[in-house]
């Protein structure tokens, strides 16, 4: 198999070969994208060079764990070209992979940017992510590197990484934010001048990581043209300037918070950046009022959450101008409270790590800001809704929404057999959401025809963890579904089939727990079944065990 840094032979528009794995944009569609000006050949990192040099003076990271640190944009483009030279210097090459899973802290941002500058691919995993997931993640990418946190909580990151480093061999670097232990300390790694390589903007940026919606997470790999395209059309659309704050309240490795505008669209504009490990009411209303907050980004729960706070939290949050819900679908009737208690204006964002973002816009109808998810970003956004047999809809029917566009993939990484299924022959990708689509063009979302489970904004597979329900040795047969639930939109419910004691919750969330599975991922609920339901043609019938009782 190629090493991580090794290309193809496959040519990129005449430019550098893409790595093995990789599915690139036809040639005579990047040529589109490039002459209509949604890819300009620019690279993310420039994103920060190019407002420290327009705002060398003004902040860019303010730190909430020291309220009086504050980063300006000349420090902070200073500290990320030591940050990619130190990382060159330790022998990581540009086109090397290494995962990063650090929480929402300052350093987040100047280790993205590192990598970045220096031509190396982030694999960005979330902080709730496991042995399982995180191992997989580091096979898939032949990771050489791997930067985390030394404790968040009582969840010791040191020791998961000697984990992976114990079963992935090409993991020959890990670099520990805080207290080392056995590792390399970030803050020691060599800070030696010298020129920074030139980046290829058609070249792999960073990776993301799917929501699972069969199996294990896959791989997104988003370039540098594509995802700079998506994260400065997403900052023009929230009409983001560089007296906005936004406030990152969400894990940073996601999609919704890093780009849409996010992390990297506030950078793009000159703005201030603040990350909060820390999303609850009592926290995040402080830190808007301390640092007068005018956008941030929440999932339909913790909008609810924030909403009914307003009752009791006696914070400032009237700086606030835009409030982003995403991640799910959130309810009309919810929708409609959040600008009467917030103060902000709402704004309903669906979209997806693979590409497609869809946003209302601020000056939508009150109506369709309420009632629907919003309209593609980019003119270029290809949409269509078709039925169980791939034959568009008429115009309102509810059908499966599939696109393309210049910022959406047209393939995970290596990830062959999955592509196959997951996108069409000409290159549109089956999101797997239900979608309508209105005269306006606004999407309405309905539901999902993959077996997922959206619980406060995170996906999970069910596939996923009913493979690891099945290694439980008193269990027979396992089927996973998702139940309504007020506040998370969702919860786990798993049913067993036993053949003697019935395993309690708590023993199977350990169980699960111990075979490295993210917590958010463990079942809510556990019930018992003789035998499972199947349908006419064999399978389990899930809307079946959705109405046990």
């Amino acid at each position: 198999m190629t090493s991580a840094s090794t290309p193809s032979t496959t040519p990129n528009d005449g430019q550098a070969p893409f790595p093995a794995g990789y599915v690139p944009v036809p040639a005579d569609m990047a040529a589109k994208y490039r002459a209509a000006g949604y890819w300009t050949g620019r690279p993310l990192g420039d994103l920060l060079r190019s407002s420290a040099r327009r705002y060398p003076l003004r902040p860019a990271l303010l730190d909430t764990a020291d309220t009086a640190a504050v980063h300006t944009y000349a420090e902070l483009d200073a500290a990320v070209d030591r940050t990619a030279r130190g990382l060159l210097a330790l022998g990581i090459a540009p086109g090397d992979r290494v995962v990063v899973q650090l929480p929402n802290v300052p350093e987040f941002v100047t280790v993205l940017f590192g990598l970045l500058r220096a031509g190396i691919v982030p694999v960005l995993s979330l902080p709730a992510h496991r042995r399982a997931e995180v191992e997989h993640l580091a096979q898939l990418s032949r990771a050489v590197g791997y930067i985390v946190a030394d404790r968040v909580n009582d969840f010791d990151y040191r020791e998961l990484a000697r984990s992976v480093q114990a079963t992935v061999p090409s993991l020959r670097h890990v670099l520990v934010h805080g207290d080392p232990g056995p590792f390399v300390d970030l803050t020691s790694i060599p800070r030696e001048a010298g020129e920074l390589p030139e980046v290829d903007p058609n070249t792999i940026a960073l990776m993301l990581v799917s929501g699972g919606t069969t199996g294990l997470p896959k791989l997104i790999a988003r370039t540098h043209d594509d995802y700079a395209y998506n994260a400065t059309a997403s900052a023009e659309v929230c009409a983001m300037t560089e007296n906005d704050v936004y406030l990152a309240t969400l894990p940073a490795a996601h999609n919704f918070p890093l780009a849409c505008p996010g992390i990297l669209g506030t950078i793009a504009v000159g703005g201030a950046v603040v990350l909060l490990g820390d999303p609850s009411p009592e926290t995040a209303f402080a830190a808007i009022e301390r640092y007068r907050v005018t956008c941030t980004a929440v999932v339909p729960p913790l909008a609810q959450l924030w909403c009914a706070a307003t009752e009791w939290e006696e914070a400032d949050t009237s700086s606030l101008r835009l409030v982003q819900v995403g991640g799910a679908r959130l309810a009309e009737i919810n929708a409609r409270e959040v600008t009467p208690s917030l103060g902000a204006t709402l704004q309903q964002v669906f979209g997806m790590a693979e590409g497609l973002l869809n946003y209302t816009r601020l000056d939508d109808p009150v109506e369709l800001i309420h009632g629907s998810q919003g309209t593609p970003l980019s003119p270029a956004d290809e949409i269509r809704v078709v039925d169980s047999s791939g034959v568009d809809v008429v115009p309102g029917a509810e059908g499966e929404l599939l696109t393309r566009g210049p910022y959406t993939i047209r393939g995970y990484y290596d990830a062959p057999e999955h592509n196959a299924r997951a996108f069409t022959p000409d290159g549109f990708y089956r999101t797997g959401d239900l979608v309508r689509r209105l005269p306006s063009g606004h999407l309405v979302v309905s539901g999902r025809i993959k077996d997922v489970i959206n619980r406060g904004g995170e996906n999970i597979s069910c596939d996923e963890l009913e493979e690891h329900l099945l290694t439980h040795p008193a269990v027979r047969h396992a089927a996973v579904v998702g139940l309504p639930d007020p506040a998370l939109g969702e919860k786990v419910c798993a049913v067993l089939v036993v053949d003697d004691e019935m395993p309690s919750l708590p023993e199977i969330k350990t169980f699960l727990a111990d075979r490295g599975l993210a917590t958010y991922k463990l079942p809510d609920i556990l019930r018992r079944s003789d035998e499972l339901p199947v349908t006419a043609v064999g399978k389990i019938d899930k809307k079946a065990l959705r109405a046990m009782r």
